[in-house]
């Protein structure tokens, strides 16, 4: 029997700063729209306080298959406990082995949407970036900005939070890394006079509306993963030029298209996928008007992609 390597969290975030994972994940997207990657239906368990989601999969050209266990439980903070928890599982693909236990506590998830949030904005956001505007003050929030610092010498930022509290501690966070926060009271402001904005939240009703959109905008949708959640008014995609999933079969199921659809705003034959952009296949952003919205509902490759480069890491 193989040995196991178990790896905890301090070992993974100790590897990670070394690891090109923009490149490999871009990598696991173009190979997913190229057909080259096995990915079943998301597995979703929701629960009163929380959802756990289960990604699986596996690339035809690599050595694993990869099981990813992922929880949100938002009402975590009041208890003082992580709101994101998880593991991911190697297994050989030849003889079913298990070969890595990857205890991430659900970091990996966390860094994996972060990275997928910053090939977005290389890919799709304007050239000329004045404003970055940010919804959510959480974990997420803190990992979109961090990789952005990669895409876009921009510093100025508008965030927009549910509360003073959690504005103020996202504020003395993030500006030790040399950006300048702007806490806002209305999520309007971020629409208004923000021309990259990034939602991160797990809202249930749109938080931004059409009314506020900007000519020129480019908007990253990661907090809305599930049918229920919804962070943009589905008119927001209607009034958009292009707009991109990272997987169009997982987002006519999920996330801010399936919103955008069921509200008839948007076409599924005019959908983009971002592996296509990423290969020159299709055409993203070609003027600095052009208002762009990607919705990342979170792909099975981005988790084989960044377990496989941590563990090759570790070997």
């Amino acid at each position: 029997m193989t040995k196991r390597q178990i790896v905890t969290l301090p070992e993974i975030q100790a590897v990670l700063p070394s690891l090109d994972l923009i490149s490999a994940i871009e990598a696991g997207f173009a190979a997913y729209s190229a057909g080259q990657a096995v990915v079943p239906p998301v597995g979703e368990l929701l629960l009163d306080k929380g959802e756990v989601h289960i990604k699986y999969g596996y690339l035809r050209d690599g050595a694993h298959y990869v099981v990813k266990i992922a929880s949100g439980f938002y009402d975590n903070a009041r208890l003082d406990l992580p709101t994101t928890n998880g593991l991911m599982l190697l297994f050989s693909q030849q003889t079913g082995q298990l070969v890595t236990i990857l205890l991430d506590e659900g970091f990996l998830t966390d860094t994996r949407t972060a990275v997928a949030g910053s090939i977005a904005a290389k890919y799709l956001a304007p050239q000329n970036v004045h404003r970055i505007g940010i919804v959510g003050t959480g974990i997420q929030a803190r990992l979109q900005l961090q990789y952005l610092q990669e895409i876009t010498t921009c510093r100025d930022v508008l965030v927009w939070g549910r509360g003073q509290a959690q504005l103020s501690q996202f504020q003395r966070d993030m500006e030790p890394m040399e950006f300048a926060i702007t806490p806002a009271q209305d999520a309007a402001a971020v629409l208004q006079t923000c021309n990259l904005i990034v939602t991160t939240t797990p809202a249930a009703s749109p938080l931004l509306h059409v009314a506020n959109l900007q000519p020129g905008t480019h908007i990253t949708a990661v907090g809305s993963d599930t049918p229920h959640k919804q962070e943009l008014d589905s008119a927001i995609l209607g009034r958009a030029d292009l707009v991109v999933a990272d997987s169009i079969v997982q987002s006519l199921e999920r996330g801010e298209i399936h919103h955008a659809i069921k509200d008839r705003q948007i076409q599924a034959d005019n959908l983009l996928e971002l592996g296509h952009i990423i290969a020159g296949r299709s055409v993203g952003r070609s003027s600095e008007e052009q208002i762009s919205v990607v919705d990342l509902t979170g792909v099975a490759v981005q988790d084989i992609q960044i377990a496989n480069a941590v563990t090759e890491a570790l070997a």
